[in-house]
């Protein structure tokens, strides 16, 4: 719980719980997977959890935004962090793929000024969508975790052709997840069960 309440009173940080292990004592990330709002920070964790198993030696660092207006420089408001804050936490260089609920422009407006602004990818609400199941709505919009996981392969040039196999996987477990849902009217248990391991 403390921990909680320190990351909610920054309003924006890393959970080193998620990065890979190998950022523990410091160093760049290959890629920074961003999230803001309940369900974009589920499906960014499950597609962590999807990258920690098919590409182990990828360097991920996980960075959750509570505060939307920390995203801004300190100079145009009160919660926005230094550039120097917003360099060490997404990086000055690296691809950013950040999940949120909301319009994708809203967080490209809030980072135009930032020195990565060119790398950072939003995944966000597209208005698409119809009565269906919760994941199905979310894939609709490419917010769903194999997407998250097919951005990554795409955006990181060291992956190159090794990751081909990956990328195809995850649009064959999209095809999965949407062909139960039309025939169950549910989601994948796998996905509607899925928690974060251990």
């Amino acid at each position: 719980m403390d921990s909680a309440i320190a990351h909610c009173t920054a309003g924006a940080g890393e959970w080193s719980w998620a990065s890979s292990p190998s950022l523990a004592g410091g160093g760049e990330p290959d890629v920074v997977m961003a999230c803001c709002g309940d369900v974009p920070t589920l499906e960014t964790l499950a597609a962590v959890d999807i990258l920690r198993r098919r590409l182990p030696n990828l360097k991920v660092r996980v960075v959750n935004v509570v505060d939307l207006m920390r995203l801004q420089p300190s100079s145009e408001h009160p919660h926005g962090m230094t550039d120097a804050e917003f360099d060490a936490l997404f990086t000055k260089d690296r691809p950013v793929i950040f999940a949120w609920h909301g319009y994708p422009s809203l967080i490209h407006q809030l980072t135009y000024r930032r020195a990565n602004h060119h790398n950072l990818h939003v995944r966000g609400y597209k208005e698409e969508g119809t009565t269906t199941t919760p994941f199905d709505m979310v894939m609709l919009n490419d917010l769903d975790r194999f997407h998250l996981v097919m951005d990554v392969a795409d955006r990181v040039p060291s992956l190159g052709v090794a990751v081909a196999e990956v990328r195809s996987e995850m649009q064959a477990r999209r095809r999965e997840a949407r062909d139960y849902t039309r025939a169950a009217g549910d989601d994948l248990p796998s996905v509607r069960n899925w928690a974060w391991p251990g």
